[in-house]
């Protein structure tokens, strides 16, 4: 993973930068600074990631004025850097993991949580077909009075219960693992959601089943785990 400071130093229109802080990210170097006086996110893309990095541009300047997602400040394509505005609040995971946060409280984020895929879905829907954020994760929510999602780069056309099988998972999977609270939390999450939408989500324990098998390949120490509740979630449900 480069380091912004790499980005900082080497091109022209970035040297004001004073780096405040570089996010946790898989591939892509991600950080809030200080730019031009200014607090800002930039997002690095690494090499090879440009269509990304489109993806991304396009949801964000599509979607900002409508949704609460951040806003595009400059794409710049010769360094593949997308510039936004930084959102300040907590990261949902980070609340809803939090063992002094209100069993209602978390109820209620998750609720909202819901209502903001709800808009998303509806507003990328283009006739039968339908674009999911992708990356469907916890970590991917910013919480202050309201709800705000970043990181669209695996944004694509897809169907919604891949979106919301996949929070369920990210729900059930981030510390504490497999709760009972967790259980009812995506409940609350599906069922705010359906209430919403007139399209059906399909057979979602199995989609979050699958889910679960999918998240061996980045956390293999978790193996047994995941592997046992992907089967009582496809056999029992969220029961």
């Amino acid at each position: 993973m480069r380091e912004i400071e790499e980005l900082v130093r080497n091109v022209k229109k970035y040297k004001n930068a004073l780096v405040q802080k570089q996010f946790k990210s898989k591939k892509n170097t991600v950080s809030y600074v200080i730019l031009n006086d200014k607090p800002r996110v930039l997002k690095w893309f690494a090499p090879g990631f440009k269509k990304n990095m489109e993806t991304e541009y396009a949801i964000l300047k599509e979607g900002s004025a409508k949704l609460n997602v951040p806003t595009p400040l400059d794409k710049d394509v010769r360094n593949n850097v997308i510039v936004m505005n930084y959102i300040i609040g907590k990261n949902l995971c980070d609340v809803i993991n939090d063992e002094y946060t209100p069993v209602d409280e978390k109820k209620r984020h998750i609720f909202a949580l819901a209502e903001w895929y709800v808009k998303f879905h509806k507003h990328f829907r283009i006739e039968d077909r339908l674009r999911i954020r992708g990356d469907s994760v916890l970590r991917n929510f910013i919480l202050t009075n309201r709800i705000w999602g970043v990181d669209f780069e695996e944004s694509r056309n897809g169907e919604p219960i891949e979106d919301i099988a996949g929070m369920c998972s990210s729900i059930l999977t981030t510390d504490p693992m497999f709760t009972d609270g967790k259980f009812q939390l995506c409940k609350v999450f599906i069922e705010a959601y359906e209430k919403s939408v007139k399209w059906s989500l399909g057979n979602v324990d199995d989609e979050i089943a699958y889910a679960l098998l999918e998240k061996i390949q980045w956390r293999p120490e978790e193996e047994e785990t995941l592997r046992k509740y992907s089967k009582r979630i496809r056999e029992r449900g969220l029961r």
